[in-house]
């Protein structure tokens, strides 16, 4: 088959659009159309069906479609071992992580990794969701489990757990706590058991709203969780990786606390060589060891 015309073909079927695709390739309408005409004729079949909201693939373009999709990540895949010399570390890292670790951890650190590798290209999603690395939907994760997916290299970064923080003028102002129920007479802000985490944080939220809180603040992400504590609306539950950048935060009723989180690193085995991969999981080993530091100075 013409490579050509394979390419052609996988961006019609990934913008499901002539026109979509045409701009894609820099081609023109009708040139794309005569070159989906000419693939359909050399195999004696229907690649898509046409419609007013646009092209569908038939059962053979959708087999067609899954082998070219597999060609360009395996594609994707030499070119990034190709463009990774042994010396310098450039060019795309797609990173997934949680929205609260990648917005109140991560992305803070970020400018420190570009001063090392100024060339580097993150495309960092952060969502609850979590992404099938195998499919290539990114090269790296960071996650509050263990991976589940077969053919990963995983290292597990840390564990956390979710505490109770307070600022210093909220309890300036509303009194400390000093018992469960004495949380009642304080705001407590959230999110809310139903919303996406870690089990560990929803259970512990859970626990304490069997106590009829009075005053109540739910956010569907910790980041608001913080900035609802920074700006002393109320007592909030958050993780306790956290105190490292924000050492103003009181910890209030040292005994509440969820059970252990574990938080893993994972990428495919077939990037093990990847030198953006390895300088990406270095950078974040190198993070992990500072707040380890920190933690154990201030313990002792």
């Amino acid at each position: 088959m013409d490579w050509d015309k394979l390419r052609i073909f996988h961006a019609v079927a990934d913008a499901g659009s002539l026109t979509h695709a045409g701009d894609v390739l820099h081609l023109s309408q009708s040139a794309v159309s005569r070159q989906i005409r000419a693939l359909e004729d050399s195999l004696g079949t229907t690649l898509f069906h046409r419609h007013a909201r646009g092209l569908i693939l038939t059962e053979q373009g959708e087999l067609l479609f899954d082998a070219t999709s597999s060609m360009v990540r395996k594609l994707d895949t030499t070119a990034a071992r190709i463009r990774d010399s042994e010396e310098e570390v450039f060019g795309e890292l797609k990173v997934t992580t949680t929205t609260g670790f990648g917005t109140m951890w991560l992305v803070p650190r970020l400018a420190k990794l570009y001063e090392r590798y100024p060339d580097l290209k993150i495309d960092l999603m952060l969502e609850e969701r979590v992404l099938d690395l195998p499919m290539r939907e990114a090269d790296v994760a960071i996650r509050m489990k263990e991976p589940a997916q077969q053919d990963l290299i995983r290292r597990r970064l840390l564990n956390i757990r979710m505490r109770l923080y307070a600022s210093p003028e909220y309890l300036e102002r509303m009194g400390t706590p000093h018992t469960i129920e004495d949380l009642r007479q304080h705001r407590l802000i959230c999110q809310s058991p139903q919303t996406p985490q870690v089990s560990s944080g929803a259970v512990l939220v859970q626990t304490l709203l069997t106590h009829n809180m009075t005053s109540m603040l739910m956010v569907n992400n910790y980041f608001g969780v913080l900035q609802g504590v920074i700006n002393h609306v109320g007592i909030g539950v958050l993780p306790d990786y956290l105190t490292a950048d924000f050492p103003q935060l009181t910890r209030v009723l040292p005994e509440i606390e969820s059970g252990e989180v574990p938080v893993f690193l994972a990428f495919p085995e077939e990037l093990r060589t990847s030198r953006r991969v390895s300088a990406f999981r270095d950078f974040v080993l190198e993070e992990i060891q500072s707040i380890r530091k920190l933690q154990n100075e201030t313990d002792s």
